[in-house]
């Protein structure tokens, strides 16, 4: 087959779990013998077209900004549908289309009418009514409107995780394929620990819904029975001074340690596996990957019950402990996980096992040729 896929951001330069996914499978197609060209923003420096891990990389657009005041940017979706529209060359069997920024879903679809493509939509998420007017207030009608206007481009859509599907499910769509994220299990396995002990761990994008401010308060609280318990919050984002004030405030210097962004993907599967449960209050997660390698690394995950939190789809009683959105709840969580931690580990990891992007890549081969 011959596929294309349709992203602005582009991994390695860009880092977050849609161009993950996009990255982790194509380079697999390509393995199996497949076609692979990857349209997107040009991150990077030197020639408009190259190939990395056997993808063709078409930078067909300017890089610019992704996030203005930490919200996708609508100038920029824009631009790319028109980028997407005017430069997307070739015939290919399948488009393959990331839901968000969205604009260039409609470009993508006039292309497959154009070219007798396979038009398939990935959807990391679905926000619905409520949330975009939350996210931009009374422009949020135009945010809904373009989101349901989307999911009727195609009968090929694929959901990262239940969750989504069931969100998709409620705006009208029907024959979802579910096909969630994934991991590099063997890659994980052969990773070494770090020198630097900690008990509880925490690694994302700082920022409101990631909830860091209750996992810092939990903390306090379970200090008061574990006195020189051990946290540490890996990443960057518009909440870290305001997180480092709060520790000081909470004279919790001694027991959590910011460590910032790391470039390497090593390095942050070395803390999880030198820590002893990860913590994940996040109130959004289209899937939540991170959760899925910190079970890997054999690492229970406390996480909570929210209906926009896809990580409840995968966590169950044996591989960690869903709770509300509370200090006091997390302390539970973190104090119960640290005590079944070892009787846990086995599950952590035989439950990350289902989810190898070996075995991802089958099952997204199958729906593109039977789209076909």
């Amino acid at each position: 087959m011959k596929i294309a896929y349709v992203y602005d951001a582009v991994y390695p330069w860009v880092k977050g779990g849609a161009e993950k996914r996009v990255y982790e499978i194509a380079k697999r197609l390509v393995e199996k013998g497949h076609e692979v060209h990857w349209f997107g923003i040009k991150w990077w420096d030197g020639e408009q077209n190259i190939v990395r891990d056997g993808v063709h990389l078409h930078g067909i657009g300017k890089r610019g900004n992704l996030y203005v005041n930490e919200r996708r940017s609508i100038k920029e979706g824009l631009y790319f549908r028109i980028k997407t529209l005017l430069k997307l060359k070739g015939d290919f069997d399948v488009i393959d289309c990331q839901n968000a920024p969205y604009f260039s879903c409609f470009s993508a679809k006039v292309l497959s009418l154009v070219r007798k493509s396979k038009l398939v939509i990935t959807w990391h998420e679905v926000w619905g009514k409520d949330y975009w007017f939350e996210y931009l207030g009374k422009k949020g009608i135009f945010g809904w409107s373009v989101e349901k206007l989307t999911s009727k481009l195609t009968e090929g859509n694929i959901a990262v995780s239940e969750s989504t599907k069931n969100d998709l499910e409620r705006v009208g769509v029907r024959n979802i394929e579910v096909i969630p994220n994934g991991i590099d299990f063997g890659r994980i396995a052969g990773i070494k620990t770090t020198k630097e002990h900690s008990d509880i761990i925490f690694a994302g994008r700082l920022i409101k819904e990631k909830n860091v401010e209750v996992l810092i308060k939990a903390v306090e609280l379970v200090k008061k029975e574990i006195q020189d318990v051990k946290c540490i919050i890996i990443g960057e984002g518009p909440e870290k001074s305001k997180l480092e004030r709060l520790v000081y405030d909470l004279r919790l210097e001694d027991n959590i340690k910011f460590v910032g962004f790391l470039e390497d993907y090593d390095d942050v599967i070395s803390y999880m596996k030198s820590s002893e449960i990860f913590i994940l209050p996040s109130t959004r997660e289209g899937f939540g990957i991170v959760a899925l390698e910190a079970n890997a690394c054999g690492l229970p995950v406390v996480t909570v019950n929210h209906k926009r939190n896809a990580v409840c789809d995968f966590i169950r009683n044996e591989n960690g402990i869903v709770c509300e959105l509370s200090e006091k709840e997390i302390r539970k969580g973190i104090l119960v996980t640290l005590n079944r931690k070892r009787e846990m580990k086995r599950k952590c990891i035989e439950s990350a096992k289902w989810y190898d992007w070996g075995k991802i890549v089958c099952l997204i081969e199958k729906v593109y040729e039977e789209g076909i």
